[in-house]
């Protein structure tokens, strides 16, 4: 048996180990929630009014969410590739029928990425209560993707590594792309 074989099938059995059932409701409520928090969708329809109303009130947090979500963007299409490339299958499951029906793939987990993502370019673009809440809020939205069952722990780690280094590299290209998109979209970031 090689390797990586038995690496997976460790990982299996690490992530049906704390996969919990409905029956233990408060965990169960918390656990949707904190899997829920990561979605991309609820992340870019929270940055855009945030966007749009800081024009005006606040230029700090326009420029904050003007460049976490064009970060988010980048990232989404990365894991994406990723995905189709790898094309690891969700683990069995009833919970996340929108996740498993909209993309059934599980390697690397998005949100994973997504959150560890922002929380890293936080501590470098935004205030430092925002980047303490989002490194703290990152490992309770992996817990409970993989608690949930619609992930299996490697995918939440490389998901995390991801996210790391796309955050990392993000931050060096801020001072790059911020100008150069400026000059065509006034207003932008």
């Amino acid at each position: 048996m090689s390797i990586l074989k038995k690496l997976l099938e460790w990982d299996v059995r690490m992530s049906e180990a704390i996969r919990i059932s409905p029956e233990k409701k408060h965990i169960w409520k918390i656990s949707v929630f904190f899997a829920h928090s990561g979605d991309s969708w609820y992340w870019l329809a929270g940055l855009f009014p945030i966007w749009i109303i800081s024009i005006f009130l606040s230029p700090q947090w326009h420029r904050i969410s003007g460049i976490l979500a064009f970060s988010l963007l980048i990232e989404a299409a990365l894991i994406l590739a990723v995905k189709f490339v790898v094309r690891r299958r969700r683990p069995e499951g009833e919970w996340g029928e929108i996740y498993r029906n909209t993309d059934p793939h599980s390697f690397p987990s998005g949100h994973a990425a997504r959150m560890a993502l922002i929380a890293l370019m936080s501590w470098g673009i935004a205030p430092l209560w925002f980047a303490i809440l989002l490194t703290i809020w990152t490992p309770l939205v992996c817990i409970a993707r993989v608690i949930m069952g619609v992930h299996y722990w490697s995918d939440v780690v490389v998901g995390v590594i991801i996210g790391l280094l796309s955050g990392w590299l993000m931050l060096i290209w801020v001072p790059v792309f911020v100008p150069f998109i400026n000059t065509f979209i006034p207003f932008a970031f």
